[in-house]
């Protein structure tokens, strides 16, 4: 098997914008201790799967949702977050919030690589997002 050589000035941008625009779980985690009042977190998971359990203080912003921007605020960071690894709502929700003007990032692993660190969970109806975004 022949190995690959890539770019290593494409491998630098790549992963220069990979730490700008992702962070992990336990990143995430600190982040929240520290009660940074400059995020919005944002599950953007089905509305059920959110209130079996979900990052303490996120909003729930699911998929049919994406059009009222409830929640989201163009003053603050968005974390986005989905169900796993290979899921891919929280990258897509972040392309369209950032269309319309909105700093995101995405937690990478979403809710079960948060699940897996045993980090805590927050369950029922958990933070209420703002009827219009700011």
């Amino acid at each position: 098997m022949k190995t690959l050589m890539n770019d290593p000035k494409k491998a630098q941008e790549y992963f220069r914008a990979k730490v700008d625009f992702t962070t992990g779980p336990i990143e995430l985690s600190h982040i929240l201790h520290a009660h940074n009042p400059n995020i919005v977190i944002v599950d953007v998971r089905d509305r059920e799967d959110y209130l079996k359990g979900h990052v303490p203080s996120a909003i729930n912003l699911p998929r049919e949702q994406w059009a009222t921007f409830a929640g989201l605020r163009k003053d603050k960071l968005n974390v986005l977050y989905c169900y796993n690894q290979t899921c891919h709502l929280a990258a897509t929700a972040a392309i369209e919030f950032a269309g319309y003007g909105f700093p995101v990032m995405e937690m990478e692993g979403g809710f079960e690589a948060w699940k897996q660190r045993a980090l805590e969970i927050e369950k029922g109806e958990g933070a209420e997002p703002l009827r219009k975004a700011a």
